[in-house]
């Protein structure tokens, strides 16, 4: 499917055996899938996408693997999520950014029809993804993911998944510039925050033109740690700028962003 015009952009930190096993699925379903563009940045004491994704990806596909790998080192615990995808967003070059997360896989359809959405200029932002009970929650295995890869047949995730509530996460079709102007990834956020619901609510109030396709998403589920649950130790902070935020209409919206001392390193507003 041609996705030339899109980047996917995937931050990740790889703390887990689930967690590479995520990866890889989610790296290979694209690579498999799509003629498209994938910025992966990791950042990590060292580099386990290249020790141990890399190799696998290389034996289990038959196509190139064109991925734009950035790894920086760092041996700061908390995975800064927000500054990441700031920071691959300004590496894309493309009309449309596509903000994901390594443990999620959407229907076929989805991805075309989110694609086409922005790129015609339908909307600027699109959850591809229903809002209720469209998430399935698969329990995967190593055996799942293959069988799942190999014949690219959605029954051996559904078969091992539950039904839950979706809302504002995982996967979102930006018009890049839109992305941009609104002020990217609120960086205050650290570590696992409400920043998905702060980023819905944000570009909804900026009375920018966001959609959303009544589908599935898939979700890879994996253990968590603080960058990935409520023990974070950023979370009352995270919770203050949230709870700031939502109460600020369009104009204070725009104020506030404008003075963000982060935003000033790739933009100003």
């Amino acid at each position: 499917m041609n996705l030339k015009e899109a980047t996917f952009i995937i931050p990740i930190r790889i703390e887990s055996s689930d967690r590479l096993r995520n990866v890889i699925t989610t790296t290979a379903f694209l690579l498999e899938n799509f003629d498209t563009n994938i910025i992966i940045k990791e950042v990590d004491s060292e580099s386990v996408f290249r020790r141990d994704a890399l190799p696998i990806l290389k034996d289990i596909l038959d196509v190139d693997i064109k991925v734009n790998h950035i790894f920086e080192k760092s041996n700061e615990p908390l995975f800064h999520r927000q500054k990441v995808l700031n920071e691959i967003v300004m590496e894309s070059t493309t009309e449309i950014v596509v903000n994901y997360d390594c443990d999620v896989i959407l229907p076929l359809e989805s991805y075309h029809e989110a694609y086409q959405s922005i790129l015609h200029h339908t909307h600027d932002v699109i959850y591809p993804y229903g809002r209720g009970m469209y998430q399935k929650q698969v329990y995967a295995t190593d055996e799942i993911v293959s069988q799942f890869l190999q014949t690219g047949d959605f029954k051996y995730l559904d078969s091992h998944s539950k039904t839950h509530t979706s809302d504002f996460g995982w996967v979102q079709f930006f018009n890049r510039q839109v992305y941009i102007n609104g002020g990217l990834e609120n960086e205050n956020f650290k570590a696992y925050a409400p920043e998905d619901k702060e980023r819905f609510y944000r570009f909804t109030t900026l009375d920018y033109n966001v959609g959303r396709i009544e589908n599935f998403v898939y979700h890879l589920e994996h253990s968590r740690g603080e960058n990935s649950w409520i023990n974070n130790p950023y979370m009352l902070s995270n919770m203050e700028e949230w709870e700031k935020i939502q109460t600020m209409n369009k104009q204070q919206l725009i104020d506030y962003y404008s003075r963000q001392e982060y935003l000033k390193k790739y933009v100003s507003i």
